[in-house]
This record gives structure tokens, sequence and C-alpha cells, in this order.
């Protein structure tokens, strides 16, 4: 086989967001100034993709937007960071916005967002062979039947596949079954296994769709992956918070990188968490994104949040797996 000419391609959201910074999130019925107001780019895959781009990584971007500031801003600012494009732009239709109003007591954010269904990618705009040339693909389920598609395709050609899964959309199983790594959020996980312990969730999830681990994030609690025979967990690093803005988008990338670089999945988890803390320093999806020799630092030098998880927990929910497989 041919080396691949491209390290990631992205397939799937960009947003524009306008970031409104207050002194505390508001009560019902009052006024409440706010201290800034920003519009930055963001979206969870084209922002991933700027990560892995500023790493050192090949990326490509495949997108839609529509014939508006917002879109231009968004092709704008992948052409600042030479990020390879493929952006179908619609007509007389509105890109996907978001308002999201971040606390900056916590850093916390609320986000309200707007998405015409005119965006939403179709199979038609990803050309096989973007697919066939790169090492990994990355897609998301706001566009469930596009990213499938585009998974197959990768599957097809040996490319491994990585899958941003924050929200149960239509078409997700049909996703699931064709995707490496899915990286997801905790309650993504419990609201589609209906099964309330994580741990426990995680292996049932894995074990239908046969993927090759499941990871899980947990916000200020860290990361947890399962691989089918143990788990690996990661706690978050401590920084100070402005914007929890764009953290899980910079954790993808940063998950995306470890498993290029062929790292065992300890490192690959505590490099995702540190990039994607740093990445909260700053107000917006992108104004963090660390820099790979800060990232290496704060893993050296670091403190490290409270665990979520106790190693024994972990050892234990496997060893019932383990049991109950070996009981058939």
């Amino acid at each position: 086989m041919c080396a691949r000419r491209v390290d990631i391609l992205g397939i799937g959201q960009n947003a524009t967001d306008t970031l409104v910074e207050l002194s505390h999130f508001p009560a019902p019925d009052t006024k409440l100034e706010w201290r800034s107001v920003r519009i930055l780019a963001g979206g969870q895959i084209a922002t991933a993709v700027i990560a892995c781009q500023k790493w050192g990584l090949r990326a490509r971007y495949i997108g839609r937007v529509g014939d508006d500031a917002a879109g231009e801003l968004q092709r704008r600012e992948l052409r600042r960071h030479k990020v390879e494009s493929r952006i179908i732009v619609v007509r007389n239709c509105a890109s996907q916005a978001s308002i999201i109003l971040v606390d900056a007591r916590s850093g916390e954010r609320t986000i309200l967002f707007r998405r015409d269904d005119r965006v939403a990618l179709r199979e038609s705009d990803v050309p096989r062979e973007w697919v066939r040339e790169c090492r990994l693909v990355h897609v998301d389920g706001h566009n469930a039947g596009a990213s499938t598609y585009a998974a197959r395709l990768a599957r097809r050609a040996g490319v491994l596949t990585m899958a941003d899964l924050d929200h149960v959309y239509p078409g997700i199983p049909a996703l699931l079954r064709e995707v490496d790594y899915p990286v997801t959020s905790q309650a993504f996980l419990m609201q589609f296994t209906g099964e309330r312990d994580l741990p426990r969730a995680m292996q049932q999830f894995r074990a239908q769709y046969q993927s090759r681990a499941v990871c899980s994030t947990l916000g200020i609690g860290g990361a947890v992956l399962w691989d089918g025979a143990r788990f690996w967990y990661s706690p978050s690093y401590r920084v100070q918070v402005v914007d929890t803005t764009g953290a899980g988008d910079v954790f993808h990338a940063g998950f995306g990188y470890g498993v290029l670089q062929g790292w065992e999945l300890q490192r690959v988890l505590d490099f995702s968490c540190a990039a994607a803390g740093l990445n909260c320093k700053a107000l917006g999806a992108r104004e963090g994104i660390p820099s790979l020799r800060a990232i290496r630092r704060l893993q050296r030098v670091g403190q490290r949040n409270p665990a979520a998880f106790l190693e024994d927990e972990l050892c234990c929910a496997a060893r019932r797996w383990a049991a109950e497989a070996r009981r058939g």
C-alpha cells in the first residue's frame, strides 16, 4: 500500500460562536451587563483539525457553510491555518451559529445554537480519494449519514476512524458499526445504553459495536477508556479555567494525534487531557489551542484534579466483565 499523503481528514461540523462573557450566570427575569463579547470560529470537527495542523500533522477538512459573514469567517480561518479544505457554500442560507454564555467565575459555558438543515453534509460532499489518502478520518454525529458513508469508505481502505459523539442523533447506530475509536461524552454513553454505571455502559457499548476502544470524557473528571480487556484512566490537569468552550474538540485532536503517533493508550489519554485543559485558559474554542511544548510541560510538572475513578474500582469492573464472559 502506498504511503498516505494526509494524516487526518475531518468531516463535519463548524460553527461561528458569539462568546458572551458574564460576571455570573443570570437568574430568570433579571438584567446583567456583559463583560465582553467576541465573535470567533468554532465547531467540533473544524477546531480539531486545526489543532492537529498546529501540532505538525497534515490535515484536511470537509464541511458546509452558508453564504454569509459567518461562513466566510470559517473559510478564512481554515485558510489562515493552512488546512486544505473542501467547503460547500449553500446559497441563501445561514451558517451554523452559536451564542455561548460564559460564566467568568468558573469558565463553564451554556451554548445556544441554530443550524439550518441545508448545512448538513451529504454523501456526495465526500470525495472517495480524500478518504483513501489519509491515515485517520474524524467525523461527528451531527452529520450521521455522511459520517457513516465516510467511515465505511475508510474501513474498506484500511484507514482508521474516530468519532466525536455528544448527543444521540438519528443514524448513530449505523455510524458506530464503522468507527474504530468512538470518543464520547459520559452523558452520551449513559443515554445510548440506558446504563447508569459508566464503566458498565462502556463495556456494553464496545461489546455491541466491536470498536478498538471506547473513550468517555468526564469534564473536570478527566477521561476513561475501555479496550475490551482493561480500563485506562487519566484525571484532568489543574489549570486556571477561563472558558471550557472547545475543550472537548481539542481533546479529540489530542486523541487522534496520539493514535497516529502509535502511542500506548495511557499516553494518549494523558496528552489529550493536557491539551484540553490548556485550551480552557483562553476565551473561545480555538484561541487557547496549546503548542506541543506547552502540553509536554504541563504533563511533566502539572498537578491533577481529584480522580473520578479509583484504580481498584476500574480493575474490579474489568474482572467482573471477564468473569461474565467466561460464564458465557
